[in-house]
Order: C-alpha cells, then structure tokens, then sequence
C-alpha cells in the first residue's frame, strides 16, 4: 500500500500539535489553580515552643467559658476566643462574658453573627455577618478583630479571598479536641497531646464538659516541657510568608 507522504507529514503535526496543546493545557490549569487556591492558615511553621488556644463561642444550654478563663489565668495562658455576634446578643450576661474574656487579656476573634455557612450566602451576607459582630464587640471591649474563623470551619476559595478582602486574617486549626462530643476526658486528652507541636493551633469550644480539666492538664504538662500559650495574633507572621497546601504558614 503507498503512503501519501504529503497525508502521513499532516497528521503528524496534527499529533504534536494535540500534544502541545494538552500539555500547555495542563500547565496552565495547574499554574491557574496555585495562583488562586486560597487556605486559611492552619499552623504556623516554627521552631519556638509556641502553641495557640483557641475556643469557638456558640449558643450553648450549658457552657464553660468562665472556667476556661479561670485555668488559662491560674497557668499564665492566653487563649483567642472566636465569638459570634448573635450570642453576645442573646443575653446581658453573654456580654459580661466577652468582657470578662476581654478583661483577661485574651484575643478575640470575630466568629460571624448567626453561624451561617460561607460557601453559602452572597459577599454582601459575608460583610453584614462580619460587621455587625465587630461592631457589637467593639462596643463590649473596645477591640477591633483582625481574624475570623469560618462557622463550621466551611469555607471555599471565594470565601477566603473576599474574607482578607475585608482586612481579615482566617484561622483554621490543625489540631481539634472534638470535644463537643464529649466522648471521655481521657479520649479528648489523648486526642490534643499526640498531635501538638511547636506553632499549633487548637481548637476547643465552650460547651464542652471536659474542656477545663484537660486544658488545665495540657497546660500544666507543656509548660514543664517548655511551652508558651499564645494568642494566634501572637503566633502567626504579620507579613512575608506563604500559606502551603496544608495550611502551614511560612515565614519566606
């Protein structure tokens, strides 16, 4: 059978020009992806003996806070509490609560009003949710938050982005007690111990039974081995660093 030679020289640059093209493809989608994937920081990259404690503040039948403060001040800890604008609403004595955090020389940190989810609602729901809460604990203590926690911990690139649009940092966590589900102390305990290390975050909440007996714990065991509790303002880089595919914050 004869070959066109003129056919086999065309369907030959066909080929090369797919390939090139599916690769360039590739190259791009992947270069796309790296410059807009946006990760709130999840852990901070450091060799100092730094941790951070941080606790979600929800609508609660029963909650801890004022234990909580009582074992951060009795170890010379300081946590950031993410607080929801709804629940210092809620009641005269939620707001002598935030003050009371305040007062303590604790971080607060901006949680959204109602918990609504941000992958979600619209930019214009993000920013009233964001506004009211700071608003409402400026009055209270006379702190302006610079870093907000996504209710539920859901976010997306959209989030993200138009969250730090608004002069805000977010904060995830890379260690999680799970004690909501106040399975058993020893469980919880067990849980935070193995995975802490130099420039964790940990997340707790105020609802949690066992939450102040294992803070206290936790406290007390890493302070004889060196460790120092930090706000996150205190822990994280102010500026020059990257944020890696796991949440790692950098110092460049």
């Amino acid at each position: 059978m004869k070959v066109n030679k003129k056919a086999s020289i065309n369907i030959l640059i066909l080929i090369l020009v797919t390939i090139i093209s599916v690769v360039y493809s590739n190259e791009s989608t992947s270069a796309w992806s790296n410059q807009t994937k946006q990760l709130p920081i999840y852990s901070v990259k450091t060799d100092e003996k730094k941790i951070a404690l941080t606790f979600d503040v929800n609508w609660a039948e029963k909650e801890y806070i004022y234990d909580i403060l009582d074992v951060l001040e009795e170890g010379n800890a300081k946590g950031t509490f993410f607080i929801m604008g709804g629940w210092v609403n809620y009641s005269d004595e939620n707001r002598e609560k935030l003050m009371k955090i305040s007062d303590g020389g604790n971080e607060i940190g901006n949680h959204s009003y109602i918990h609504p989810s941000f992958t979600k609602i619209s930019e214009e729901r993000m920013s009233d949710e964001i506004k009211k809460t700071e608003d409402i604990i400026y009055a209270a203590t006379g702190q302006k938050t610079t870093l907000f926690r996504f209710p539920s911990g859901d976010y997306n690139d959209k989030a993200v982005e138009y969250v730090r649009s608004l002069g805000y940092e977010c904060i995830q966590w890379n260690v999680d007690s799970i004690d909501y589900k106040e399975e058993s102390a020893e469980v919880e305990y067990e849980r935070i111990r193995k995975k802490s290390k130099e420039g964790s975050i940990i997340l707790f909440h105020n609802n949690a039974k066992y939450t102040p007996q294992n803070l206290k714990r936790f406290i007390q065991e890493l302070s004889d081995e060196g460790y120092e509790f930090v706000t996150i303002s205190e822990l994280i880089y102010d500026g020059n660093y990257t944020i890696n595919e796991n949440g790692e914050q950098i110092l460049k």
